[in-house]
């Protein structure tokens, strides 16, 4: 099971924060999630992964499709905290190159 919550940080970024099990169960709503922060006029976001314990191939699919979105609105999509379960997914993936973690959702804009 997952449970997702949203906060609105400095500057305007929205922050998505899934906690659990990042699945084929859950991605649909995590998608659902970015689709209406970036419709509701937030397009810089970031996915806080500290309290997501496990990620399999739907919730990178989820995160590929929320970077485009955000992208295409002329905002961007950046993570933050991940585990070693998470890091270890993006790394094998290669998509540690796109999506590139940060310490925390305050510093994934303010970094470079």
């Amino acid at each position: 099971m997952i449970d997702f919550s949203t906060r609105t940080a400095d500057g305007g970024i929205a922050v998505i924060e899934p906690k659990g099990r990042l699945n084929m169960v859950a991605a649909p709503r995590l998608r659902e999630l970015i689709e209406a922060t970036v419709d509701g006029g937030a397009s810089r976001i970031v996915i806080d992964l500290g309290g997501t314990d496990f990620i399999d191939s739907s919730g990178l699919g989820a995160l590929i499709s929320g970077l485009k979105r955000a992208r295409q609105a002329g905002g961007d999509l950046r993570i933050a905290r991940p585990n070693t379960q998470v890091e270890t997914v993006l790394t094998l993936t290669n998509l540690n190159r796109v999506l590139k973690a940060y310490p925390s959702a305050e510093e994934a804009f303010n970094a470079r």
